[in-house]
This record gives structure tokens, sequence and C-alpha cells, in this order.
């Protein structure tokens, strides 16, 4: 396997699809036909699939803001990490009733990067309990 900036890759993906203005059109660019991402242990496969699950996800925080904080890869570029927060408003995320409440989430995602450049799986985790937590709490302050 060569070496390749697998980086740019990932970071570009997060432009397009996460930061403003959202486009999860832009997904059909980046990972492949056969995606996998691992969300809490459960698997969404497909890039339909995952393309929906994202509109869902981007429909539950209003206002939302996606910020890389760090990423980086292994040596041949077939693996990535990326730290990254959410900020937003709640609109009903986790289940939860949308009241508007202030929303910041962290999380880390560790990609799978194909010979040909595409994303083929990423598996995600994120700091849901807490996040859970303050925005289901009348009142309360959640340092995260």
């Amino acid at each position: 396997m060569t070496k390749r900036d697998s980086v740019t890759i990932v970071e570009q993906f997060w432009a397009e699809v996460w930061q403003r203005p959202q486009n999860p059109g832009a997904i059909d660019r980046f990972v492949t036909e056969d995606f996998v991402i691992t969300s809490g242990g459960n698997d969404i496969v497909s890039r339909d699939a995952f393309k929906a699950w994202v509109i869902g996800f981007q429909s539950k925080v209003l206002d939302m803001d996606f910020e890389v904080i760090e990423t980086f890869q292994n040596y041949d570029g077939s693996r990535v990490a990326s730290r990254w927060r959410v900020t937003g408003r709640n609109n009903g995320i986790m289940g939860t009733e949308p009241n508007g409440a202030h929303i910041e989430m962290v999380g880390t995602a560790v990609w799978e990067v194909g010979e040909d450049g595409r994303l083929r799986h990423n598996w995600v985790e994120r700091n849901a309990w807490e996040v859970h937590g303050a925005i289901t709490s009348a009142g309360k302050t959640c340092v995260f």
C-alpha cells in the first residue's frame, strides 16, 4: 500500500458534509457504496443509510457548528483518527424533547480509507451520556 494524505480526505469530508452549510449530498463523493458507520456499537450499513443517518442527526441540532479539533493518520494512510466538537441547540437529539438547550458534544472518529481514497468505515464515539444529562436536567449546568 502506498502512503497517501488521508487527513486531507477526512477533513474535506468534515468541511463539506458537517460544517456550515451542511451538505449531506456530498457524502456520495466521499464514501463507498457499502460504507459502514459503527455508532454506539450499532452498524449503519450502506451509503444511503449513512446519508439518512446524517440528515437525521443534523435535523436534531439547531444552529449546528462542527469543529475539527485534531486529525492524524497512521503511516500508510489506511486509518485516520479525528477528534471533533459539535455545538448547537437541542431539537430532539437522543429522543429528548426539543427544548433549545445548548449542546456541546465531543467525539472521536476512526476512519478506514481505501486505496482509492474513499472512506470505507467509520467508528465513532462521543460523550453521549453527558450530553443527554445536560439537555434533560432543567436548570443544571453540565461540564463536559
